[in-house]
């Protein structure tokens, strides 16, 4: 089980962040935080510091994310010998959503354009356990299909990722297809869904758009009926997520990363529901 983070805008709540939210979840035992990059890769430092301080201070696995934006190959070889140097030992390597104002990737002279080639420069650097990103829906970009996206997940587990960790999802039968196409491929590595417990019906509307992922019907009538009742919408997450978690462990997920967008009640409530916050530590491809 991990949690994972995004980098705050303003130092109070980097307080927050850092004195209650993660604490609160440190309670939990995940077996990893990940701290996400930022648009354009504009919190590189900030993503490092956090990662760093969850290690240090937290005494938790801690996994940071970087992407192929706004870098070149010498600017992200400089992160990884950043990283090295604060005893980090997990990259996830994503090619990354376009800056600020820009429609469409594209790739930085002198940089990568694709996550692959990303995973292949982590990899001979050498030193991390490296984590991609999987869609069960399709990356958004990818216009041809998801039997062609997934073929691409592929190439980048032989490219050197050790595991993926999905985009968010609300209907399970997107991973299970995903992942038994992926195993009828041989790939044996784990796929971690990724949980996302919803707060706010307009803020998961927005996040569905631009990830790409669906709303079931079902599940889009009973966010309606709460409508703007956010304390509502909320509990019904909680509740929904906890539904969603049972059935992927129950079928055979060999774990969860649950999405906390930087509070921690919701995945607390739903992992308490699960009874899963004792996990033992060899459950991780993550280095420690």
């Amino acid at each position: 089980m991990s949690v994972e983070f995004f980098p705050t805008k303003s130092e109070e709540a980097e307080r927050v962040l850092l004195q209650k939210t993660i604490p609160a979840l440190r309670e939990l035992r995940p077996d990893f935080c990940s701290v996400t990059y930022g648009a354009g890769g504009g919190t590189r430092d900030t993503t490092l510091a956090i990662v760093d301080r969850i290690q240090r201070e937290q005494h938790v696995t801690a996994m940071a994310h970087l992407t192929c934006v706004n870098a070149t190959a010498a600017e992200t070889r400089s992160v990884l010998a950043q990283a090295r140097a604060l005893g980090i030992k997990n990259i996830l390597a994503l090619r990354g959503d376009p800056p600020s104002g820009a429609s469409e990737f594209a790739r930085t002279e002198g940089g990568f354009e694709y996550s692959y080639q990303l995973v292949q420069f982590v990899r001979d650097f050498g030193g991390f356990s490296i984590g991609v990103a999987g869609f069960p829906e399709g990356h958004i970009d990818c216009t041809e299909g998801r039997p062609v996206d997934w073929r691409r997940l592929k190439a980048k587990l032989d490219s050197g990722a050790d595991f993926v960790i999905t985009q968010l999802f609300f209907d399970n039968r997107h991973y299970f297809e995903m992942r038994d196409y992926l195993a009828g491929l041989g790939v044996t590595a784990p796929i971690v869904p990724g949980i996302l417990p919803i707060l706010s019906t307009h803020q998961i509307k927005r996040f569905v758009t631009l990830c790409g992922a669906g709303l079931p019907q079902a599940l889009l009538s009973e966010l309606e009926k709460r409508a703007d009742d956010d304390e509502a919408v909320t509990q019904f997450g909680i509740e929904y997520a906890t539904k969603q978690c049972e059935e992927l462990l129950r079928e055979g997920a060999p774990g969860l990363h649950f999405y906390t967008l930087n509070k921690a009640r919701s995945t607390t409530e739903v992992v308490k529901n699960l009874a899963i916050g004792l996990t033992s530590p060899e459950s991780s491809a993550a280095r420690r």
